[in-house]
């Protein structure tokens, strides 16, 4: 009888099977296999008058991989299960265990990485199912549910938005927040003054040591006006100075620099590195290129940190070699794992690149670079300050010269270090300037949030978790409750009113103490510190007055008007936010159910290849743009890229145009 083992994923199966050998028969659970039911009080899928006890059912399509993953286990002589390091991982686990009827005859096994040295060392050291964790995990699920469910209801019928949550109103509070902020702000003039010295410029500072403020023109020229023609040389400071490595990569600081660096959207770099993770077919064999991704630890395991320190020496020499740098303790930090890293400085991405995808290698260039960066040593640099007086004005000229890269050798593509070189001025007293310019300025608000700052605040402010910060991202922009432009969130009309919406009636929940603090509960739950019942019903006789009182009294916002009337009953026509956006519909529904149709124009993009009528440009429901033939649904041909009309020189099916590139629609032929 073979061993049974269970992962989450496929193609992580198979690189596990052959690592175990023959012995052993690897599947997957294809991730989660229950879900909470939408039986019972409002759907809830939970007994809130029992302890909060849920009920569990297969989730869609997954009834037939419990039927034949019992069947497996059946025959099987032991169960492993391997699913995720992780909280989610855990309850999984939990879930086939439970679903499967195992009893005594299964052991739980973690990895965080997928290599033949770990895999084989994580199944000879298996353990129980950590209790304390999925009960953390059922708690965030039960929390998010009840919410989700309630308060997305409520919000249909009030607002028109289609949801709303635990995490997610949060996050969408902290953008509209940022935009009255903006709109609010009020520019303030101020004024400043550059002393140019050739290359050189020196800043003004103070004025008899104190901190000048320059706020309109005419001080700025009074200023100008009663300085001298020379600069007196007052002191020159030089100093070596390190600059500090980078730290190794965690979720959300790979999110930020693949978003910043990459122009990487952190639902994509979570893909990819999944892909990385789980394994790649390297010709030799596959396996594993990264660690875990899923992670707020930033520690490395001293197997990785000797061979790192070795390939160091080797490659750059011993001065280049760093040292392990200390992790700083934050209170919502799980330390369960590794930071994010290569499984093997030896793999290095030009010797990998042939096996990669584009995007692929981007990402695992950029995670092998701080693989390395972060146990290199510090770059240094050789800083000078120049301090010159002028009646008794203070100006000040810095500059920075790189005199050892350091970690830079291998981060400086990531890291800019630009050189300012100051002019030697040792033995001379004063200078003159060749001019002194006044400039204008204004005060700016803090920018709108990108991706990247978003999610370095939730971190900060211990909101969510990194798992769910791509989620997030996700759903407040397919709930159009933002809008992107030049990579910047706008919160949009839905968006702004059903936080408003929110605030009205539950601000004591919506917001960021309560769900920084509600994580930390969490934690605590997993720590085996509270009773997971005790928090739900704290939370639960606080949350639910509040959503019956919300239901009776909050009113109702009401559509606007277009100033239009219904061609088939003359009543007003309104906006109304539906499923898929906004579109103008008779206010008279459900007597009337007029729903004004826009004219698009159609465009034209190619012949269509298989019936000979035409490609055009459409929309899904969703908004999302794609390409197809006109006569559906006789003819069904459809692309998400852009066609170009012509025909692939391999297996003559259509070429399709991406970012400006050209690739096959069928095979893997593509046009650089």
């Amino acid at each position: 009888m073979k061993k049974l083992v269970i992962v989450e994923s496929p193609s992580k199966s198979k690189t596990i099977e052959k690592y175990l050998g023959e012995d052993y028969k690897v599947v997957a659970s294809m991730g989660h296999i229950r879900d909470l039911a939408t039986t019972g009080k409002f759907g809830l899928g939970v007994d809130v008058d029992n302890d909060f006890t849920p009920s569990y059912i297969p989730m869609k399509g997954k009834k037939k991989v419990i039927s034949e993953l019992k069947k497996l286990s059946k025959d099987a002589s032991c169960v492993y299960l391997a699913t995720d390091p992780d909280r989610e991982g855990e309850a999984i686990s939990w879930h086939l265990k439970e679903a499967l009827g195992l009893k005594k005859d299964y052991e739980r096994v973690t990895f965080n990485e997928i290599t033949k040295d770990v895999i084989l060392e994580a199944f000879a050291e298996p353990r129980d199912i950590d209790i304390d964790l999925v009960k953390s995990q059922e708690t965030r699920r039960i929390l998010d549910r009840i919410i989700g469910f309630r308060l997305s209801k409520l919000m249909q019928s009030k607002t028109g938005g289609k949801s709303a949550g635990r995490v997610q109103s949060v996050a969408l509070k902290l953008i509209v927040d940022r935009e009255r902020e903006i709109e609010a702000f009020i520019p303030e003039e101020y004024w400043s003054i550059t002393a140019v010295f050739g290359e050189m410029e020196a800043n003004l500072e103070k004025y008899k040591e104190k901190k000048i403020e320059l706020k309109n023109e005419e001080e700025a020229q009074k200023v100008i006006d009663s300085l001298d023609e020379l600069f007196v040389i007052q002191d020159i400071d030089i100093k070596e100075k390190n600059k500090k490595g980078v730290m190794p990569f965690k979720t959300s600081t790979l999110q930020q620099v693949a978003a910043n660096k990459l122009n990487f959207a952190s639902s994509k770099t979570m893909r990819l590195a999944q892909k990385l993770y789980e394994g790649i077919d390297i010709g030799s064999e596959t396996v594993g290129l990264i660690t875990y991704m899923r992670t707020d630890s930033e520690r490395l395991s001293p197997l990785f940190i000797d061979e790192a320190f070795k390939f160091i020496k080797e490659n750059y020499g011993d001065k280049y070699v760093g040292y392990v740098k200390k992790q700083k303790k934050n209170e919502n930090m799980q330390d369960a794992h590794e930071g994010i890293r290569v499984t093997s400085v030896y793999r290095t991405p030009k010797s990998l690149k042939e096996y990669l995808t584009n995007d692929e290698y981007k990402l695992y260039s950029l995670i092998y670079a701080r693989s390395l960066a972060c146990l290199m040593a510090d770059a240094k640099v050789k800083a000078t300050a120049l301090s010159l007086i002028n009646n008794d004005y203070l100006f000040k000229a810095t500059g920075s010269v790189l005199i050892f890269d350091g970690y830079l050798k291998v981060y400086g593509d990531y890291e800019s270090s630009e050189d300012v070189m100051l002019p030697d001025l040792t033995g001379i007293d004063s200078i003159k300037a060749d001019e002194v310019l006044k400039e204008q300025h204004f005060t700016k608000p803090l920018p709108r949030y990108t991706e990247s700052s978003l999610i370095k605040d939730l971190e900060k402010l211990g909101i969510g978790r990194p798992s769910t910060y791509a989620t997030i991202m996700e759903t407040i922009k397919a709930r159009d409750y933002v809008k992107v432009e030049d990579k910047k969130f706008i919160p949009t009309k839905i968006g702004i009113e059903t936080t408003d919406k929110l605030q009205e009636g539950f601000s004591d929940i919506i917001n960021v103490e309560y769900t920084a603090n509600m994580e930390k509960e969490l934690d605590e739950i997993a720590e085996a510190k509270i009773n997971n019942v005790d928090v739900l019903k704290e939370f639960y006789d606080k949350f639910e007055p509040l959503v019956e009182d919300a239901f009776k009294n909050m009113e109702k916002k009401e559509a606007e008007k277009t100033g239009e009337s219904c061609p088939n009953c003359g009543s007003p026509l309104v906006i109304r936010n539906g499923k898929y956006g906004e579109f103008v519909a008779c206010s008279n529904y459900p007597e009337c159910k007029y729903i004004k149709k826009e004219e698009v124009e159609i465009k034209e993009i190619c012949a269509c290849p298989n019936c000979g009528n035409k490609i055009v440009e459409k929309k899904s429901r969703r908004g999302k743009l794609f390409y197809g033939c006109n006569n559906y649904p006789k003819c069904k041909t459809a692309y998400w890229d852009k066609p170009t009309g012509k025909k692939c020189p391999n297996c003559g099916e259509m070429l399709l145009e991406k970012n400006g590139k050209i690739h096959c629609s069928s095979c893997e032929y593509k046009d650089e």
